[in-house]
């Protein structure tokens, strides 16, 4: 449901103007506890995002309610809602701090757990309380058995061997943090012990009642199955090759390996164990042979075969054996596979370590039951425990809540002068200035997309600090100077708000106008550059020229007794003629131009004012109007926020974001520079053009002398004129 489109208190609202915007005082408890009633239309943001701002994050956290990382109009004004009702008075979310007193809580559950803070850290007869002493919750809970958490810790416990058992399951299932800062066992951590308990006896129990079938060799299975396991691949290939010798008898040198292979292996140096042969057959292929269990065995093989008669052959088919048939062989892993199905299905492996028999001893005792009432009774106490979390919670409401509804509500602390906003990161020395515009981003390219809309010359810049390893990136307002020496690749330095130095160098620039006094000399700079341009293209073109007729004369030198002399080169009128008319048009024209000026009178001065307006007041039409449209919303938003209006950025308040350099009231200044370049005397060119025109306006006026500039000759005059010519 929509906001109603009008108030519907009857509180009186004060407005400021500031950034084309009117936005909203807030300075009394009567404007906080009617905030809920103020038209969201006329507030400055709507959302904003928990992290990169210069702000608590744990604050923000708190206000977050639903945990989506941004906060909200709805959740801005339930935390003020909350706060203002567990104060007597709300006007204390004004004047803020980090200490509330005790009589100024109001709500008798936040203020027992108050006193129950100070009581627990040592401090009973305190008045007051801290931010500090609130949430420390190490020291809070330090003493206490129980804290509302549902996590109890071996200190908890009442006897010895229910402290044993919370050890047993810190060291079979892990643990969970407590509130005092230690390791703890909740309800799912001792169910998850006794369901592994129970699993594991359960399994062992399954081998106890089939102890037949399941440890055919008794207490030596396990050791069996692991030797029989070691050489169970190369028996099987040793049989399969038989079958397949059997199946053809050609296959028989195949089978077991060619000569040639055992010609290559005889040219190396081979082993003691000779391990070379580890890929070879076990034993020489035959169809229908028996397995070599002493002799005639592959030496690679021939210990770990050994330890599977030991184990497995002489318990199982006797001692006396030497050969092992394929049949002998079928039956002795049939036997063992019980075992190993059940190794496979093994559970509760987590209180193994325990053993057996302590194992069954705490699944046959009661322990169980008295843990889960403990773990219950602490449980019961979470209101009251929470309560204590309230005490922070309202402490940091007093401290920050004002504050963040001055960067959100309104953008006060943004235009305040002596004050900074949320958003403002720090401030960067570049170029002979200093920008404090300055905000966090992620992703310059991104970011940039949509602050180019802000109409605002922004520069993106890395920073970094070598000491630490640090690195962000931020991107900076420049709203007065020039853009000269503005470049990617330059670098300047950072100053964060904690007073940190960075070193930042340009990435990336978003270009609009910074102000109207450079769009003035925009024009002219640009014909500098144009002329210097040209210039350096003629004397490159002249260099070039000069350097092929070195050339050419160097080879004719080099070549002249064989070459024949050039003819005088005939004089070109024609040409003559042409340059000649040239310069005449080009007097000519200049000649107008004087001819334009002297006739002005004493009005030249507004021509030159009208021609110097006519180069560049295109260019500062077109500034000011982008500069009207300077807009503080893009670049937020490009962050996160959700800017409700046009916070526009005036070009005086742009002087005050970006500070040039200027020299210290009370210095004194030398002017002489030594090395300083001989400078063009434009003083003296300028007064001698003045003297020329007041020169030529005399010489007209005393010509013209029965008659002054601004009137036109009498028609009688210029009749007798022309009778006397």
């Amino acid at each position: 449901m929509t906001q109603s489109l009008s108030d519907s208190s009857n509180h009186q609202w004060r407005f400021f103007r500031t950034g084309g915007l009117d936005q909203v005082h807030l300075d009394t408890a009567a404007d906080l506890t009617n905030l809920e009633h103020l038209d969201q239309k006329l507030w400055v943001a709507l959302s904003c995002p928990v992290r990169g701002l210069e702000f608590d994050e744990k604050t923000l956290a708190l206000i977050d309610t639903d945990k989506d990382n941004r906060v909200r109009v709805p959740e801005v004004l339930a935390a003020v809602k909350w706060a203002s009702a567990a104060l007597n008075d709300p006007g204390d979310l004004i004047t803020g701090g980090d200490t509330i007193a005790l009589s100024s809580i109001k709500d008798a559950a936040i203020l027992a757990s108050a006193k129950q803070i100070l009581a627990n850290i040592g401090k009973p007869e305190a008045t007051s309380i801290s931010l500090a002493e609130s949430s420390d919750t190490a020291k809070i809970f330090a003493n206490t058995r129980y804290n509302g958490d549902g996590v109890i810790t071996p200190e908890s416990m009442d006897t010895e061997t229910q402290k044993q058992l919370i050890g047993e399951i810190l060291a079979t299932q892990g643990g969970v943090a407590d509130r005092s800062g230690g390791m703890g066992v909740d309800t799912a951590k001792l169910e998850a012990f006794y369901a592994d308990a129970a699993a594991y006896s359960a399994w062992q129990k399954a081998a106890e009642d089939n102890a037949a079938t399941i440890l055919p060799i008794g207490a030596g299975t396990a050791a069996g199955l692991a030797a029989l396991n070691a050489v169970r691949t190369k028996v099987d290939d040793y049989f399969a090759r038989c079958r397949v010798t059997a199946y053809d008898s050609r296959a028989s040198a195949a089978v077991n390996r060619a000569e040639t292979d055992y010609t290559a292996l005889a040219q190396k140096d081979i082993s003691a164990s000779a391990v070379e042969l580890a890929g070879f057959p076990l034993s020489h292929i035959a169809a229908g042979q028996a397995l070599p269990l002493k002799d005639r065995v592959n030496p690679a093989w021939s210990s770990a075969l050994a330890s599977f008669v030991d184990s497995v052959v002489t318990p199982l088919l006797g001692k006396d054996k030497t050969t092992l048939t394929e049949a002998e062989w079928v039956h002795i892993t049939t036997t063992l596979a019980p075992y190993s199905a059940w190794l496979g299905a093994k559970a509760g492996a987590s209180v193994e370590k325990l053993g057996l028999a302590r194992v069954r001893a705490l699944l046959a005792g009661n322990e169980k039951a008295a843990i889960l009432a403990v773990i219950a009774h602490d449980k019961s106490l979470e209101p009251q425990i929470a309560a204590i979390s309230a005490v922070e919670k309202l402490i940091r409401y007093k401290r920050d809540l004002h504050l963040l509804l001055n960067n959100f509500v309104s953008f006060s602390e943004f235009y305040h002068p002596e004050h900074w906003s949320v958003f403002q990161v720090g401030v960067l020395y570049l170029d002979g200035r200093a920008c404090e515009l300055c905000v966090r981003v992620d992703d310059a390219g991104k970011h940039a997309a949509l602050a180019g809309l802000a109409k605002t010359y922004l520069v993106y810049c890395d920073c970094s600090r070598l000491a630490t390893g640090e690195k962000m990136t931020i991107a900076a307002a420049l709203t007065n100077g020039d853009s000269d020496n503005i470049m990617v690749g330059r670098n300047g330095i950072f100053y964060d708000r904690k007073g940190r130095d960075w070193d930042a160098t340009i990435t990336k620039i978003v270009e609009n106008p910074i102000s109207i006094r450079e769009a003035f000399w925009s024009p002219y700079k640009k014909l500098i550059r144009f002329i210097e341009e040209q210039v350096a293209k003629r004397a490159a073109a002249a260099d070039s020229a000069a350097t092929d007729k070195l050339q050419i004369s160097a080879a004719t030198v080099a070549t002249a007794d064989k070459a024949k002399a050039p003819e005088p080169k005939k004089f070109d009128l024609a040409l003559i003629t042409g340059i000649g008319v040239a310069l005449g048009s080009i007097g000519g024209f200049l000649a107008g131009i004087m001819t334009g000026f002297i006739s002005l009178g004493p009005w030249m001065p507004l021509g030159i004012l009208g021609l110097m307006l006519a180069i560049s007041g295109p260019s500062m039409i077109i500034a000011a109007l982008k500069l009207r449209q300077r807009n503080l919303g893009p670049i937020l938003d490009a962050n996160g926020w959700a800017i409700n209006g046009r916070v526009r950025i005036t070009i005086p308040f742009g002087a005050k974001l970006t500070d040039i350099a200027e020299l210290p009231h009370n210095s004194v200044r030398s002017l002489t520079d030594p090395y300083a370049d001989k400078k063009i005397p434009w003083k003296l060119y300028l007064i001698l053009i003045a003297l020329l025109c007041v020169g030529a306006y005399t010489v007209h006026f005393w010509v013209n002398k029965d008659r002054w500039w601004w009137q036109s000759p009498a028609p009688a005059a210029v009749s007798a004129k022309k009778l006397e010519g």
